[in-house]
C-alpha cells in the first residue's frame, strides 16, 4: 500500500493518502477527484548510534568523545 502525495486541482489542498490497488483517492477538503500526484521522496531510515571507539591510534589526536585518550576535566 503505497503512500502518495497529492495536490487537489480544485482547491489546491496538498495531502498524503494511502492508495490500495484499484482505489481512486479524493481530496479530504473538497472531495474532488481531480488530483495531481506529486513526486515524493521516501524517508531515510534513522541512523543507528555509531559503535564505540575501541582502537584509536596513539600517535594522533583523540578520535572522539569515546576515546580513552580524550582529556578529562
Amino acid at each position: 500500500m503505497p503512500l502518495y502525495e497529492y495536490a487537489c486541482e480544485e482547491c489546491r489542498h496538498e495531502f498524503e493518502a494511502l492508495v490500495f490497488h484499484g482505489d481512486e483517492p479524493e481530496c479530504p477538503q473538497c472531495r474532488s477527484r481531480r488530483l495531481e500526484r506529486r513526486l515524493s521522496v521516501p524517508a531515510r531510515p534513522q541512523a543507528e548510534a555509531p559503535p564505540p571507539m575501541s582502537g584509536c591510534r596513539s600517535d594522533g589526536p583523540p578520535c572522539g568523545p569515546a576515546c580513552a585518550r580524550w582529556p578529562k576535566n
